[in-house]
């Protein structure tokens, strides 16, 4: 498994290999360390990695007693799929955007369930996954704007479009922004989100057009991972082409 990549002072991403839409990928979700408070996870991945999850944080010299938060950016199963078993291991709270609580829940279907011509042409295990969702109980719902007390200030920044409750977050301190699904990036340049899996495009793009206006030295998006050079242009470029 790929180590941990450190970001900045309070932010890790820890790449970890999976299989998505039938072939190999390596996903990013983020880690924000606090001193005071604990270890804050930013996402969980597909069903089945909390093994990677914790490697990945002895890597660091951490355990799952360390991890006092959970952030979820959205409800897709590759995000929240291991979110069950990380609860379990850790205790951890749970935070997600109001507007995405009751699909974390499991109050409400996930937005993006395949046709049943899409689920004739899976294997059973993804039907499964897809017929009995992960969902765990959200202890903590957000608002966008708000500023959680951690790392310095992390300003949670609704980017809706992707899904109805899509959530970024502004590591303030470190001018990291955590972009969940809302960008993604490829060797390092950066790109808008995938539109086969964003049901509202024209929601995403000014979703990006509002992250453009941040103040941002880096990003780190769950599919591409890390992007340093240029960050601001980068932005606006984006931004440009969502116009």
């Amino acid at each position: 498994m790929p180590a941990p990549l450190r970001i900045s002072e309070h932010v890790y991403a820890l790449p970890i290999e999976a299989t998505l839409m039938g072939g190999p990928t390596t996903i990013f979700p983020a880690l924000i360390l606090d001193g005071a408070k604990g270890a804050t996870l930013v996402d969980t991945g597909i069903p089945g990695m909390q093994d990677a999850f914790r490697d990945a944080l002895e890597a660091l010299g951490l355990g799952w007693g360390d991890v006092r938060r959970i952030i979820v950016t959205h409800h897709d199963l590759d995000h929240i799929g291991s979110l069950p078993a990380i609860v379990a291991a850790t205790g951890a709270e749970v935070l997600a955007l109001d507007a995405e609580v009751p699909y974390v829940q499991g109050d409400r279907p996930g937005q993006k369930q395949p046709s049943p011509q899409m689920l004739a042409s899976m294997p059973p295990e993804m039907v499964a996954r897809f017929s009995n969702p992960p969902r765990a109980a959200v202890t903590r719902p957000l608002r966008d704007g708000e500023v959680l007390d951690l790392a310095g200030g992390v300003r949670v920044v609704a980017t809706p479009g992707h899904t109805e409750g899509h959530l970024s977050l502004l590591v303030v301190q470190d001018g990291v922004l955590i972009s969940g699904d809302a960008l993604t990036s490829a060797g390092g340049q950066l790109h808008g989100p995938m539109e086969r899996a964003t049901p509202d495009m024209a929601w995403a793009r000014e979703s990006v057009r509002k992250l453009a206006g941040l103040p941002v030295t880096a990003v780190l998006t769950y599919h591409g991972g890390l992007v340093r050079e240029d960050v601001a242009g980068q932005l606006a470029r984006v931004a440009g082409e969502a116009s």
